[in-house]
């Protein structure tokens, strides 16, 4: 009786046993059907609001600003905790604003959220108006990024006013605590001194200045990069504006950066010796372009819109081309930019030298503006073929190579800021209205020889 109890009981875990691995099966076998069923609009707000709360719920505490990394895997450098990243955290102003408009947070939530960021950053370190790449969350005092990188980083300090400049016009109409929010961002943008970063009144613009270091890290801007938002931003500054020179004579070197460069049929126009040669990492075409916008912009030098969807398509066609034969690689499965690399950080581009097998999502995914149906096939791939090794808390990891079979749950602000900004300029254009709308901006690029829409 006791060997037949045993075999009763034995048969009776095993149904249970396979009826759960049944319905586990029959699950997935639904979950599936259902993310490959939804539509563009709605697997596009999944992953616009997932990392979202990269600059929601993984802020820094002390600030509300954005942190300069999160790894979800509990793998970090050494003393990299509350380490604010100032450049992240302009594109996490933009991605908080689309939070309110996508309803993830409402109005009042955001305003408090901008209240605590400001009050932050008007007790923060500033060298000679700007800030410094990396600000302790603790203490507001400047981390240094470097030995001699301890003062004012002006590109990291243009990314972060163009996405305080969309939180002021955002908010200047509204109510009285909008409009002071709004006039203490004013405040701010108007004490940066872009003359003093000439460094004795050179036609260029410089990337540090360090009160211990002085000029030291001795870093002239020139194009044509990602740094054109510097230029501009220079140029629309009601206190400290640069004349046109500086712009001519630095960023675009007397015209120099108006050369020719390639892949098959497709054709940049900036490009400067030593540059990757068919096109650069794709945060080229993305970082400057959060907010100004591209649509119908042109100078001397180039056409924008189309330079930086020229660039998006050749990112394209060089992984779905796969010259180096790397394992993954395919129409569904692309984009070059700097990101994490299996060894350390890299700036990934469609170039035999600089292209290592590590696909970052964010290449594709903030590229949407300019190539919609393949970053909207990649995205969909990712999310429906490769969900559980790329996707996480705060929507898809930085990086990731199939070849050396690396899937890092670790992800970097500048990188998930441009994906909420992209999939909302490409829903709704918001950020190029508001960046648009400012009166300075329209001032500045005018200044510039800039034409615009």
């Amino acid at each position: 009786m006791k060997k037949l109890f045993a075999i009763l009981m034995l048969s009776f875990f095993a149904l249970l046993a396979f009826d759960y691995l049944g319905a586990q099966i029959v699950q997935k076998k639904s979950s599936n059907k259902k993310s490959q069923n939804l539509s563009d609009a709605a697997l596009l707000d999944i992953v616009e609001k997932q990392t979202f709360q990269y600059f929601w719920n993984g802020a820094e505490p002390n600030s509300g600003m954005a942190a300069e990394r999160i790894h979800t895997d509990n793998v970090y450098p050494e003393n990299d905790q509350r380490t604010i990243a100032t450049g992240g955290s302009g594109f996490g102003c933009m991605a908080i604003l689309a939070g309110i408009k996508r309803n993830y947070i409402t109005r009042q939530q955001g305003l408090k959220r901008f209240e605590k960021i400001i009050s932050f950053l008007e007790k923060a370190d500033r060298f000679h108006g700007a800030w410094p790449h990396w600000l302790n969350d603790e203490t507001a005092h400047v981390k240094p990024f470097g030995s001699d990188d301890d003062g004012g980083d002006l590109v990291e300090s243009c990314y972060l006013l163009q996405g305080l400049l969309c939180v002021r016009e955002y908010f200047k109409d509204g109510n009285e605590a909008e409009k002071k929010l709004a006039v203490g961002i004013d405040a701010l943008w108007r004490d940066v001194d872009f003359d003093w970063y000439r460094n004795g009144g050179q036609n260029v613009l410089f990337w540090h200045w360090s009160p211990t270091h002085g000029w030291t890290m001795n870093f002239p801007v020139h194009g044509y990069n990602e740094c054109l938002i510097l230029y501009v931003m220079a140029a629309c500054s009601p206190t400290h504006s640069i004349p046109a020179e500086v712009y001519d004579q630095g960023w675009a070197q007397n015209g120099d950066i108006n050369k020719i460069s390639f892949y098959k049929n497709d054709t940049l126009h900036l490009h400067m010796q030593g540059d990757p040669p068919h096109g650069g990492p794709l945060f080229w075409s993305q970082y400057s372009y959060l907010a100004l916008d591209p649509h119908g912009l042109k100078d001397k030098y180039a056409d924008y819109w189309k330079e930086n969807t020229t660039q998006s398509i050749i990112n394209y066609k060089w992984c779905v081309d796969n010259p180096k034969h790397f394992v993954g690689y395919s129409k569904n499965n692309w984009g070059l930019t700097a990101s994490y690399s299996v060894r350390g950080y890299a700036a990934h581009a469609p170039d035999l030298k600089n292209d290592l097998g590590v696909i970052s999502p964010t290449a594709a995914i903030s590229s949407l503006p300019y190539t919609p149906n393949q970053s909207l096939a990649a995205i969909r791939f990712w999310y429906n073929n490769m969900k559980n090794k790329l996707w996480g808390k705060y929507g898809f990891y930085d990086a990731f190579s199939e070849k050396a079979g690396w899937y890092p749950s670790r992800y970097l602000a500048i990188d998930q800021g441009p994906e909420v900004t992209m999939i909302e300029n490409y829903h709704s254009g918001m950020f190029w209205k508001l960046f648009m709308n400012c009166a300075e901006v329209k001032t500045g690029l005018k200044k510039l020889g800039f034409e615009s829409k």
